[in-house]
């Protein structure tokens, strides 16, 4: 696969992002008295899952260009 770089890296970004904003709910959750810290967790949890799909969605969006190209040069051989 062409966008597996974007795809890995897009994996990493999205995964960290998701763990430091359950860690930051979680704290704010249980240990913390302001309830602040518990948005920003929530936040940063939605944001995490905002950056994957937004990623998979532009992998997915190149690939299909490409597949379109690739179909497009075999029947203009024709």
């Amino acid at each position: 696969m062409k966008n597996e770089k974007l795809l890995n890296a897009t994996k990493y970004v999205g995964a960290s992002t998701l763990l430091i904003g359950i860690a930051m709910f979680l704290y704010g959750f249980f240990v913390s008295d302001y309830s602040y810290i518990t948005g920003i967790g929530i936040g940063t949890v939605m944001g995490a899952v905002f950056i994957f799909l937004m990623g998979v969605f532009l992998v997915a969006t190149e690939e299909m260009i490409d597949n379109r190209k690739k179909k497009e040069k075999m029947y203009s051989k024709f």
